[in-house]
C-alpha cells in the first residue's frame, strides 16, 4: 500500500494495527556512465517494494533530493546535494507531521553511504531528525517534565517494548554489515550495479561503461542479475525481520 493513495480509513488502520510505515531516504547522485542517477533510490525503492509483496507496509513517498555530497562527482555531475542543515530540517517536519498523525511505526531505509553500516552525514541528518522530533513532540504533547514525572517510573522497563517513543522512528540499512560481507556492496561498481539489475535492469547499461574511465567503475563490467538475485534475496530476509 502506498501513502499517497490511502484514505483517512487507511491511516486509522495502521495506527490501530501499528503498521511500519516505510520511507526510502534515497539520493540522485553520479554513478558513471553505467549507472542511472537513481541508483541508491532505485535500490531501496525496488527492496521495498518487494518486501510490500511479503508483509503488511505503507510506503511512503521516496525522499531522493538530500545530502548525496560532491564526493563521487562535482558540481557539474549532475549530483543534486542539499546542505545538511537545511535537510535535516526539513526531515524533521516530515517526522513531526507523521507522529502528530498518530503513526508510531516508521522506518526510514537506506542505501547511500552505508558501507559497513557507518554513519555518515545523510543517515546522521535523519537520525538526529527523528530524535529532534520525538523530544518535541513529546514535549508538547505531554509537558516538560514529562519523563521525570511518576507517569513514566516504568520506563526503562518498557525500553524493548514499542512503548519506547525513542523507537518510533528507525534508521537502517538496505543491507546490514553481515548482509554486505556475505554478498559484496560498492559505489557504481559489480555489486551496486548487480541489485540494481536485478530490481530495474533498464537502469544500468553496461555497454556504456567505456564512455567515461573511473576506478570505481571497473569492477562494473562484472555485474550480473545472478549475483543481484541473491543480494536481493540476503537483504529481503534481513529486512523482513527488522521492519516489524
Amino acid at each position: 500500500m502506498y501513502l499517497d493513495m490511502c484514505f483517512p480509513r487507511e491511516i486509522e488502520a495502521a495506527k490501530e494495527n501499528n503498521t511500519p510505515v516505510v520511507i526510502v531516504g534515497g539520493t540522485v547522485e553520479y554513478h558513471g556512465p553505467q549507472c542511472s542517477y537513481g541508483c541508491d533510490t532505485l535500490v531501496a525503492q525496488g527492496l521495498v517494494e518487494r518486501l510490500a509483496q511479503k508483509k503488511d507496509i505503507i510506503i511512503a513517498p521516496s525522499i531522493s533530493y538530500s545530502p548525496a555530497s560532491y564526493a563521487v562527482g562535482g558540481e557539474t555531475s549532475g549530483t543534486v546535494h542539499v546542505e545538511e542543515n537545511a535537510f535535516e530540517q526539513y526531515v524533521y517536519y516530515v517526522f513531526m507531521s507523521m507522529l502528530s498523525a498518530g503513526l508510531r511505526n516508521i522506518y526510514v531505509v537506506i542505501h547511500h553511504q552505508y558501507e559497513q553500516e557507518s554513519l555518515m552525514p545523510m543517515t546522521l541528518c535523519y537520525m538526529k531528525a527523528a530524535k529532534r522530533a520525538t523530544m518535541a513532540y513529546l514535549e508538547k504533547t505531554r509537558g516538560q517534565g514529562w519523563w521525570g514525572s511518576e507517569a513514566y517510573q516504568d520506563y526503562y522497563a518498557n525500553l524493548e517494548t514499542s512503548d519506547n517513543p525513542f523507537g518510533w522512528i528507525k534508521v537502517i540499512p538496505t543491507m546490514n554489515t553481515a548482509v554486505q560481507n556475505a554478498t559484496g556492496y560498492d559505489h557504481a561498481g559489480k555489486y551496486e550495479c548487480s541489485i540494481l539489475m536485478a530490481l530495474y535492469p533498464e537502469a544500468v547499461r553496461p555497454e556504456r561503461l567505456g564512455e567515461r574511465a573511473h576506478w570505481f567503475t571497473k569492477s562494473a563490467a562484472e555485474a550480473n542479475k545472478e549475483l543481484g538475485e541473491e543480494m536481493v534475496r540476503l537483504a529481503l530476509e534481513y529486512l523482513e525481520r527488522t521492519i516489524l
